[in-house]
């Protein structure tokens, strides 16, 4: 059985391998609930932002996920390759201001591809608490 690891996030002793592993390009599922509490997974890109100290989302404005989190709420955003997974938890919420998706943009851009244009584009802020991963990222 596999070793599961789970961190408390400290933005200032960030793991070497578990930062490395959240920069390299995987999709990642986003994970938010819906109002009677079942779960709404869909794949998204996700970047981890150590100057804000939170990790970005891009979306539509009027996506089921931003729908969610109109007002905060829980999330978990999981990413996968083989073996090698990490989830990270936290809290959520949209956020439409043009210097916050400016920069969730900036950070997909820089870990996938710049995103097409969308002058609906909302941006999830998620406030992470933890990161529980597979023992080797």
């Amino acid at each position: 059985m596999a070793s599961v690891t789970s961190w408390t996030l400290d933005w200032d002793d960030f793991p070497p391998d578990l930062l490395a592993f959240w920069t390299e390009r995987h999709l990642c599922t986003l994970t938010t609930l819906r109002p009677d509490g079942r779960p709404h997974v869909v794949p998204v890109g996700v970047t981890l932002d150590h100057e804000e100290r939170c990790a970005w989302v891009i979306t539509g404005g009027s996506s089921r996920k931003a729908a969610h989190l109109a007002t905060p709420g829980p999330v978990a955003a999981c990413q996968v390759d083989h073996a090698r997974w990490s989830t990270l938890e936290g809290s959520g919420v949209v956020v439409r201001d043009a210097q916050s998706v400016a920069r969730a943009v900036a950070m997909y851009a820089g870990r996938y591809k710049p995103p097409r244009e969308n002058p609906a584009r909302v941006a999830i802020r998620i406030e992470v608490s933890r990161f529980v991963s597979s023992s080797k990222v």
